[in-house]
């Protein structure tokens, strides 16, 4: 999948029939174009005992990896989450195992904050989001914003009794390539982070 292709996406987590009654299953993710054309996939691994444990009692402090897919299944990226009580962190990686950069969980006063890291670990741009944009979530980059990424309300119902989200993922031109992805991986960061219900409780 050509990232640099599509200047908006759609991220949408896909609920499994165990949620319904409070088992928390790995995350799932179809990634849509602005058509609503299924343009790629996101999977959390891991099945056994331990991986459904660590989601029930650890929420989003455990270890996982998110695998990026494209439409034929094939892989394009890794998300790897380490283990942390503070200042969360996903390093994200090609297909080949290769470092592209990270995203870091920053301290915050009454705010969410990560830095979006290259390959060299240097500092690209800049999620800040203030106390009362709870849904929103802008990148800088130089001061200016470069991307955004936005949960999408999805109903009271859907609100309420289930952590099954929906978010625009808005690119500029000043993005591109690895950064892209970085930023779609952001995504899936902010999901796991701020809404999963696991975590939360």
């Amino acid at each position: 999948m050509n990232f640099d292709a599509h200047n908006e996406l759609f991220i949408v987590q896909r609920r499994e029939l165990a949620e319904l009654f409070g088992f928390e299953t790995r995350n799932k993710y179809a990634l849509l174009d602005v058509q609503g054309t299924e343009v790629g996939y996101a999977a959390e691994q891991g099945k056994g005992l331990l991986a459904v444990l660590a989601r029930y009692f650890l929420g989003h402090w455990r270890v996982f990896d998110i695998h990026l897919f494209d439409t034929q299944r094939q892989p394009l990226f890794r998300a790897h989450h380490p283990f942390r009580f503070f200042f969360q962190r996903v390093e994200l990686f090609d297909a080949h195992g290769t470092y592209l950069g990270a995203l870091q969980q920053r301290w915050a006063f009454f705010s969410k904050r990560f830095d979006v890291l290259d390959a060299d670990n240097r500092l690209v741009m800049e999620m800040r989001s203030g106390f009362f944009k709870v849904w929103t979530f802008p990148f800088f980059r130089g001061g200016a914003e470069v991307a955004r990424v936005e949960k999408k309300w999805g109903g009271l119902l859907r609100e309420a009794l289930t952590d099954s989200d929906k978010f625009r993922v808005a690119f500029t031109p000043a993005v591109q390539g690895r950064e892209r992805a970085l930023i779609v991986a952001a995504s899936l960061f902010i999901d796991l982070q701020y809404f999963e219900k696991q975590a939360n409780s």
